[in-house]
């Protein structure tokens, strides 16, 4: 049956345009979907239906008038649960903030409500984004909608495994160190995280706040370059936003590759990479070379000690940002504590999962006296490094390609008792972070009935070319029109 909601964003506002639907025809078919799919996938941790179904009836008197025109009008989308969203419970997936209903709206959320998207609900994801299967989350554990017993990817697990279920149109995620990119390869759907500083991070819950950033999950490529365009922008409010002027990313949507440079690092489909997924890549390249670009294989050479790197300096910023969680100001706080420290130690072991203890432990470790130079120093040199790895390529090249993950998404549960075969999940999205470029992963192919994806970075603040490629790609192939049969 067809859905509302496998129609592009461009394709919908003309209907509404047309007034062949309405807002509330839109918001209807999501809640509906999810009232079909939901008790399966559990992407949702919390509803705005009541506030979302006025809204819609308030927009359905706006159609066809010029306060309308935004192609973002009316259209449904789903927030990951660590974006704070005003007057909507915002927990991080963490029992610490189990209770907390935000009084303001993250600047992401703000610009959403400008360009009068309607909030379904708010998406689950592994706790305070720290995990790459959403097996972390202090609530539930979503499923990936094209097989109930495989992980959807984390941290935005929820964001991805909600488009592709078709219960919203698309989802705001956030990236530390793959937590979009990941997700979007295993669900099979479109995710990109921007560069650093192109989307403020102003009222997202803070991981690690160097590498935080805020992104679009999408069916397609072009819906993807329409919602970043919406969040993008210098904001007064985050310090770290870029004040580099936001382009119109659809009028990089041309096809056009003739004359691309691609770079290959040979890292990126060494050992440890599945034999299908490398064979997706090479297939992809081969699509890429008919339409004019071309490819030569390069080195990253410092990119083996990205992942060393990044959780040393994650968990460091971890252990400081998740500091203000203390059961004083806000939160959960423990029942009957004997005194003031008693009260931070209960609060902190009983509100925490397992896996963001570690990492708090982990970066305590790291930042600790006469052990800050040995590990936290040389880690931000060998980040350096991998930044300036990037820097060479892209004299030379105009993006880099590669898988997004090493393998299609596992099972549930197979890899929850060895934290550094669930770390190595993020081995091929975590340097993008390190040198805070842009990255996007596009569906590629499939392994055993399960999406895998392509992969493209570019050089920093240049999505536009990002979003070409994609979308060259895209428009080649047939991967992205498959759905799950769920």
């Amino acid at each position: 049956m067809v859905s509302l909601f496998d129609h592009k964003v461009s394709e919908l506002h003309q209907l509404l345009h047309k007034k062949e639907i309405t807002v509330t025809d839109l918001v209807s078919e999501s809640y509906k979907r999810i009232g079909e799919v939901e008790d399966k996938v559990q992407a949702f941790l919390t509803f705005d239906e009541e506030r979302a179904r006025e809204a819609a009836k308030r927009m359905d008197g706006k159609i066809g008038t010029d306060e309308a025109k935004g192609l973002l009008f009316g259209m449904p989308i789903g927030v990951k649960d660590n974006i704070v969203t005003k007057g909507l419970r915002t927990t991080s997936a963490s029992k610490i903030l189990e209770n907390f209903d935000p009084i303001y709206d993250a600047t992401a959320a703000s610009k959403l409500h400008n360009a009068e998207t309607i909030t379904i609900g708010k998406l689950n994801m592994d706790e305070f984004a720290m995990g790459s299967s959403n097996e972390n989350s202090g609530f539930q554990v979503t499923r990936n909608p094209w097989n109930l017993e495989r992980v959807p990817g984390g941290s935005s697990g929820g964001s991805a495994a909600s488009v592709a279920a078709g219960e919203v149109l698309f989802s705001l995620g956030s990236d530390t160190g793959g937590s979009i990119r990941q997700p979007a390869s295993y669900c099979g759907v479109v995710g990109l995280k921007p560069t650093y500083g192109r989307v403020s991070r102003f009222g997202l819950i803070a991981f690690a706040s160097s590498l935080d950033q805020i992104g679009p999950i999408t069916r397609t490529v072009e819906d993807n370059a329409y919602l970043l365009q919406a969040i993008s922008g210098v904001d007064p409010m985050d310090s770290t936003s870029a004040n580099v002027e936001v382009p119109s990313y659809a009028e990089s949507l041309t096809g056009d590759v003739k004359g691309l440079r691609i770079a290959v690092p040979k890292e990126y489909l060494a050992e440890g990479v599945n034999e299908e997924v490398r064979q997706s890549v090479l297939d992809a390249l081969k699509v890429l070379e008919k339409l004019g670009a071309t490819w030569e294989e390069v080195s990253l050479p410092h990119s083996k000690y990205a992942l060393a790197t990044y959780y040393l300096l994650s968990s460091s910023e971890a252990s400081a940002n998740l500091a203000r969680f203390d059961g004083v100001r806000y939160g959960y706080r423990t029942a009957d504590p004997e005194n003031l420290i008693d009260l931070y130690k209960k609060t902190r072991a009983e509100g925490f999962g397992d896996e963001v203890k570690r990492r708090i432990m982990l970066g305590t470790f790291a930042l600790s006296s006469g052990y800050y130079d040995a590990y936290y120093k040389k880690a931000q040199k060998v980040r350096t490094l991998i930044k300036q790895d990037f820097e060479n390529v892209f004299e030379k090249f105009d993006v880099i390609i590669g898988p997004t993950a090493p393998t299609p998404a596992f099972k549930i549960g197979e890899n929850t008792s060895d934290p550094l075969t669930m770390y190595a999940n993020d081995i091929l999205t975590i340097p993008v972070n390190l040198a805070g470029v842009p990255g996007i992963s596009v569906p590629c192919g499939f392994a055993d009935g399960l999406p895998l994806g392509l992969q493209i970075i570019g050089k920093h603040f240049d999505e536009s070319t990002v979003y070409r490629v994609a979308h060259a790609f895209e428009q080649a192939t047939e991967f992205h029109k498959q759905k799950p049969g769920l």
